[in-house]
């Protein structure tokens, strides 16, 4: 219950601790992207106090496979949904007991994997070729 009480002091500093983490963050998204990206951890933090309380990893699993396709959709990259949520770990570190941790951090490992997995398909893990990227625009 305190994840929950706490959500978005908790979304606030993620989201923080994300920004300060990279510094081109800033230029990437606009006010509206940032406020999305804020909303998107509060989500994050319900999914983990479901994961915490039942000792299950499976609701923030199964929420980061579905929203995956959504921050496709506003063209966050999958990297930037990670530096979130390793921001909530730091965050919800100040929050939880250290035997809380250990499902709270089982929970997060498993939404990165699902996010990493999604990286790959969507090509974030490399930079692309201009070059390629004109020819396959048409130009």
């Amino acid at each position: 219950m305190r994840l929950r009480a706490q959500r978005t002091a908790l979304a606030a500093r993620a989201l923080e601790v994300a920004v300060d983490g990279d510094p081109t963050f800033r230029t990437r998204y606009d006010e509206l992207g940032l406020r999305n990206l804020l909303r998107d951890a509060q989500v994050h933090v319900d999914r983990l106090a479901l994961c915490v309380a039942g000792n299950d990893p499976h609701w923030l699993k199964e929420f980061a496979d579905h929203a995956a396709t959504v921050f496709r959709r506003r063209d966050v990259a999958m990297d930037d949904v990670v530096r979130l949520l390793e921001g909530l770990r730091s965050a919800a570190r100040g929050v939880l007991s250290v035997e809380e941790m250990v499902p709270a951090d089982a929970a997060l490992d498993e939404a990165v994997k699902v996010y990493h997995w999604y990286r790959r398909l969507s090509g974030d893990a490399r930079k692309r070729n201009r070059l390629v990227a004109a020819i396959y625009k048409g130009i």
